[in-house]
């Protein structure tokens, strides 16, 4: 191959030679027999051919390179950095409330009167409405005025006894009625204050079941009034046993609630003590503020949790990791070839295949443990195209050669 090769680039000289019209053809240099001048067409002929093997070579090269940049895979690249990196349980759960209760009348009657109406705010202790006592009221009245003279009897009947006047059964007798009498002035007392329903707590009137001037009776079981208080609210999740120890009180809580379409910081209050055998889970309360009373018993509440921060983390697209058969996760770091290529081509660099640990992920992104340095860069787009120590062409972010 090599001597047609210099044969036909012998032949290429020749030609050239005799096509050059201000040269004498080699064949009559030739028959003229002129030493000299033979060994000097013999030098420049020689020195053309260099030329030439030169031109060649480096089109050859040229070649190669185009060949070779068109089999290489296109891929990019992301260079890895650590960062903050909090890691959120994220639950369903519901908003409660202790204080929604309803409110039952104590005694049976009519409902003489009531005070207050639907969406009313009351306070603690406030009257919400009056049952007919039935005279308890005057009855009541009547025990206290004996009561008074009862005290006044048992009074003077004691300064006597002090000094030694009148009879100890006198004295006896006027105190055992005295005290009798405000035994059933308290209990005449605590049956009127049946008659009235009053708010335990201070909150909202969310309904007015009953309407004055009907009969009410405690037997019935029929509320009259249901109060409500917005202010302490909580959201109540069942968290599963694997997080008892990362879950506290204390960790960070974003309660979203979707049909206000907003979300609220929150806190831990309280973990519970019992595991639940049903679902392998304990209880967890999360306080809700509620300043402008939108929130609602009962309405539906997403809680992200933040179980788990790592000040300096390395994360990843979950993407670009893949398996291989002994069930260890990779990814492609590149390393620089050292070539010097023509300005305005690609990047070419190695594509390496380095063994990875994973820990937790957020959102299409995962948290590398080990494997990774800040600094390194990954095979991004493409990472699925690409094998071990392979050449790859790197593109810039927006899909155009590096330069």
């Amino acid at each position: 191959m090599k001597t047609l090769k210099s044969f036909g680039l012998l032949t290429l000289l020749l030609v050239m030679a005799c096509g050059d019209g201000a040269n004498v053809s080699v064949q009559d240099l030739i028959a003229e027999g002129d030493l000299e001048a033979i060994k000097e067409r013999r030098k420049q002929l020689g020195e053309q051919e260099r030329e030439l093997n030169n031109s060649l070579k480096l089109l050859d090269s040229t070649i190669a390179v185009k060949e070779n940049n068109a089999s290489r895979p296109l891929v990019t690249t992301q260079e890895v950095q650590t960062q903050l990196f909090r890691h959120y349980l994220e639950l369903q759960g519901g908003v409660q409330t202790r204080q929604n209760i309803l409110l039952f009348p104590e005694m049976a009657g009519t409902l003489e009167r009531v005070l207050v109406k639907e969406g009313q705010a009351v306070r603690k202790g406030q009257v919400l409405a009056r049952i007919d006592d039935g005279g308890m009221a005057s009855g009541l009245a009547q025990l206290r005025t004996q009561t008074e003279l009862a005290k006044t009897t048992f009074e003077r009947q004691k300064r006597l006894w002090d000094q030694n006047i009148g009879s100890e059964i006198q004295y006896l007798q006027a105190k055992t009625q005295y005290e009798s009498l405000q035994s059933q002035v308290a209990q005449a007392e605590s049956q009127l204050a049946k008659s009235i329903i009053r708010a335990p707590f201070s909150g909202i009137v969310d309904e007015v079941l009953q309407d004055q001037g009907s009969t009410v009776n405690p037997a019935a079981g029929v509320a009259v009034f249901r109060l409500v208080n917005l202010s302490d609210m909580y959201v109540e999740v069942d968290v599963p046993e694997t997080h008892l120890q990362t879950v506290r009180p204390g960790k960070e809580v974003i309660i979203y609630l979707p049909v206000l379409g907003d979300s609220i910081m929150s806190q831990v209050r309280q973990t519970g003590n019992f595991i639940k055998p049903g679902n392998r889970s304990f209880s967890v309360e999360i306080p809700v503020p509620n300043e402008d009373g939108a929130v609602k018993p009962n309405l539906t509440a997403i809680a992200k949790i933040n179980d788990y921060t790592q000040e300096n983390a390395i994360l990843i697209p979950q993407s670009v990791v893949s398996e291989n058969a002994a069930g260890e996760q990779y990814v492609y770091t590149t390393i620089s070839d050292g070539s010097t290529l023509a300005e305005g081509s690609e990047d070419i660099v190695v594509a390496k295949k380095t063994i990875i640990a994973l820990g937790r992920t957020t959102g299409d992104n995962v948290e590398v443990l080990s494997g990774l340095n800040p600094g390194d860069k990954i095979v991004v787009e493409g990472a699925r195209s690409v094998r071990d120590n392979q050449e790859v062409k790197v593109l810039a972010s927006n899909g155009t050669a590096k330069k």
